[in-house]
């Protein structure tokens, strides 16, 4: 599921859509069901963590702040759950194999996954936002700024000759471009 789309069952839940509530809990429920899985309990206690989660998630619903992440959150909830379990069962689990606890999956545990990609899109839509704004800027500031990033980066000397403008001008009308795109991004919440 699209994170946009998620957040959209997600407000509809919230207001009372049971059709929403049901597209969450298909479309989350494996991802629940992996976090929970990851943790290698028993049936039973498999099937009470699920449960425990989508109960919490109800409890939570209208509380959300960023529907969009709400697999993040599952999937926390969930790790939490499993390791709240696996503390209170305080058993200890005898073998033979000394390395046992030596292996590390390959794949990484579910939930981390899901927030680096979470993480990933949030980025990418940072940068996406920044260069929206950047292009809204004036012509001179954006010549002058795509210069300045220019890897390697020119000397003045060479700015200066480039862009027509003063050695000695440069750094301030650096600096204003570089107030100007903040003040856009605060302005649109952006930073």
């Amino acid at each position: 599921m699209e994170r946009s789309e998620i957040g959209a069952l997600v407000r509809s839940a919230v207001d009372g859509d049971a059709a929403a509530w049901k597209a969450i809990v298909e479309g989350l429920g494996p991802l629940v069901w992996s976090v929970v899985r990851a943790h290698r309990l028993s049936d039973a206690d498999a099937h009470e963590v699920y449960q425990t989660v989508w109960f919490r998630f109800a409890q939570h619903l209208g509380r959300i702040r960023e529907p969009e992440k709400t697999g993040s959150w599952l999937a926390s909830t969930a790790r939490h759950e499993c390791l709240k379990v696996h503390r209170n069962a305080r058993r200890l689990m005898l073998t033979d194999d000394p390395q046992l606890l030596d292996r590390v999956s390959e794949d990484g545990a579910p939930e981390q996954s899901l927030l680096e990609a979470e993480e990933a899109a949030a980025q990418s839509e940072r940068v996406r936002r920044l260069w929206q704004e950047f292009e809204e800027l004036g012509e001179r500031c954006r010549q002058l700024l795509r210069v300045l990033i220019a890897s390697p980066p020119p000397s003045y000397q060479e700015v200066s000759a480039a862009l027509d403008i003063a050695v000695g001008s440069i750094g301030p009308l650096r600096q204003r471009c570089l107030r100007r795109l903040r003040a856009r991004l605060e302005a649109r919440g952006s930073m």
